[in-house]
């Protein structure tokens, strides 16, 4: 019995430690996810993080961050035919993430390394403005936190999604910020 209660001690203190490194996180019930039935990814633990911008309205509180959730989640499936929300997470300027499609699901964010990636977003349109620090912050944690957990290879590249297709996503503004943060990758 001594022993059990060691070994629950440390796996204890070993699953707090990988959650101290995970940015709060928001699961798909939490914000109201529709059912969805998406492929594993198929090279795991994905050796890419590509990072995405909304486009769209910005979020700093959870209840704005959830509604925009569904939002996307509903343009994905009944206006571009996808299986779910393409992205793996999103980030809101609250500092919190959003599970997608989660980790170890194939997205539909960035065609040619949907099969190979973990996709992140973070709601709002960074052309010419940079996300918040809370939001930037909870975008490294969550990648911090996936290699933790083994679903981001600890020798993975971060690119932006322009880097993969042609388009202006992650916005100007926060792909200067991105070309900053460790593992980013100049030429994919």
């Amino acid at each position: 019995m001594k022993k059990f209660a060691a070994v629950l001690a440390i796996a204890l203190a070993s699953l707090s430690t990988v959650s101290a490194q995970c940015p709060r996180i928001i699961t798909r019930a939490g914000w109201g996810a529709r059912a969805a039935n998406t492929a594993i990814l198929p090279t795991q633990p994905a050796p890419w993080v590509v990072m995405h911008h909304t486009a769209g309205a910005h979020c700093t509180t959870d209840a704005a961050c959830a509604q925009q959730m569904r939002n996307i989640q509903n343009m994905h499936m009944d206006t571009n035919g996808w299986a779910d929300i393409g992205y793996n997470w999103c980030v809101g300027e609250n500092g919190a993430a959003y599970e997608g499609r989660g980790w170890g699901r194939q997205g539909a964010h960035a065609p040619n390394h949907n099969s190979r990636s973990v996709g992140m977003c973070i709601f709002g349109n960074f052309t010419n403005v940079l996300p918040n620090l809370a939001a930037r912050n909870a975008a490294q944690a969550l990648i911090n936190c996936g290699v933790s957990l083994g679903h981001i290879a600890s020798n993975y590249w971060l690119i932006g999604h322009r880097q993969s297709n042609a388009t202006a996503c992650p916005g100007n503004a926060f792909f200067e910020n991105l070309r900053t943060w460790p593992r980013f990758n100049p030429n994919p």
